[in-house]
């Protein structure tokens, strides 16, 4: 039950307990009863709302900025990893492969604001040697959710 359990809060964690205990084929005390489970171990860490910024008045640029570090003896890439994603600007922080170490997601109003960040705050790190940074211009899918979807038009054609 757990695994299909969170494979379907992932494609939507407003589902409604009923319609999971059916889904799922138990009690809804026991949905429950998982979820404060999944909860408390750590495993659901968060419940987050997909918004399509574009179609609102509010600006909002993101930038992707790959993040080359020194490692710290005895513990890695954690402590910087730790000292980045505690800015409250940065909304994720993730150890990758390939010529840089670290993906930084940065949300902000302005290229500015985000140029000001890499340049007062990330680059002054001193386990930081470089920075590359990649602005979003247009999501297309996030989190697994088509952002524009083409509307169909599903009425018939009618002909004389």
């Amino acid at each position: 039950m757990r695994e299909e359990l969170l494979a379907i809060l992932e494609k939507n964690s407003r589902i409604d307990f009923k319609e999971l205990s059916i889904l799922l084929g138990v009690e809804e005390q026991a949905v429950l009863k998982e979820l404060e489970a999944l909860e408390k171990e750590g495993i659901i860490c968060g419940y987050h709302t997909l918004i399509n910024w574009e179609k609102t008045s509010i600006e909002k640029v993101t930038a992707l900025i790959e993040v080359k570090v020194t490692p710290q003896r005895g513990q890695g890439f954690d402590k910087i990893a730790e000292r980045i994603y505690n800015y409250p600007e940065v909304k994720a922080v993730y150890l990758i492969s390939g010529g840089y170490d670290l993906l930084v997601t940065l949300e902000e109003k302005t290229l500015k604001e985000i140029a000001g960040f890499v340049s007062d705050k990330l680059s002054t790190l001193d386990s930081v040697l470089s920075t590359a940074t990649h602005f979003i211009l247009k999501k297309y899918k996030d989190h697994g959710t088509i952002i524009n979807k083409k509307s169909v038009d599903e009425r018939e054609v009618i002909t004389p």
